[in-house]
């Protein structure tokens, strides 16, 4: 912005200084209309900074595009996120287990979100990592993000969506490929499956619900979440029938 207002606040002060009426020297031409060198400058600075910054604009948007792959030689990680009142939902489907409010993921592996909510829409964040993205019912949404180093990392929901909103956050735990692989097998070992039954008693209204597992998912889970073959939640201070409600505190 300076580029333009500073020689134009310049040019303004300089004019009317050489034009005074005291000035002999200044050329004095009543009659002149139109010069198209004049023309051609007026127009070509605006019109050179315009497709600079749209230039700008349009590379920047696409390198940012939170659907846009990690280029990796390792092939991307899928997780299916679903964002419940209050708590996160975590689907790894090629493993075929998820977890409620922790996120395991192995380091230097691409992670492909694909992500949606069972009630009101939400947001999905990980500062340390990259991009917010919005989760809406009925609707799916693509992330990709990657943890270059081992760590627990804060993530949390960034849009108010009721009552249980301050206690809706988790941790993105960042393990080597090795450790994330074994935390798979024991996990499949241990707990509960996910089915379209228990899926309808976890998506009730909680809040302050403790990291849990479960070993085993039904296949197509999240596709019937996103198609709303299975019933949307009902979404913060109403049940299902459309009474007030009150969470649950685990």
């Amino acid at each position: 912005m300076l580029a333009i207002v500073v020689p134009t606040i310049v040019a303004a002060l300089a004019f009317a200084w050489w034009y005074r009426a005291s000035n002999r020297k200044a050329t004095y031409l009543p009659d002149w209309e139109f010069s198209g060198r004049i023309e051609l400058v007026v127009w070509a600075i605006p019109a050179m900074t315009i497709i600079l910054l749209g230039g700008v604009t349009w590379i920047g948007s696409h390198e940012l595009d939170p659907a846009k792959p990690i280029v990796s030689k390792v092939a991307a990680l899928d997780i299916e996120v679903v964002s419940l009142d209050w708590k996160w939902l975590f689907i790894y489907p090629e493993q075929r287990v998820a977890t409620v409010n922790q996120l395991i993921v192995p380091t230097n592996v691409p992670l492909h979100f694909k992500l949606t909510s069972a009630s009101v829409m939400n947001t999905f964040f990980v500062p340390q990592l990259g991009s917010m993205i919005y989760t809406m019912n009925g609707m799916q949404t693509e992330l990709y993000l990657q943890a270059d180093r081992p760590g627990i990392y804060h993530g949390l929901s960034g849009h108010y969506s009721g009552e249980g909103f301050a206690d809706m956050h988790f941790d993105l735990n960042a393990l080597s490929p090795e450790a994330f692989a074994r935390w798979v097998n024991d996990t499949r070992n241990d707990g509960p499956a996910l089915t379209a039954a228990s899926y309808t008693e976890l998506a009730k209204q909680s809040i302050a619900n403790p990291p849990s597992t479960f070993a085993a998912v039904d296949k197509d889970l999240f596709d019937k979440v996103v198609s709303q073959a299975i019933e949307p939640g009902p979404g913060p201070g109403t049940d299902r029938n459309g009474a007030a409600a009150k969470p649950e505190i685990k």
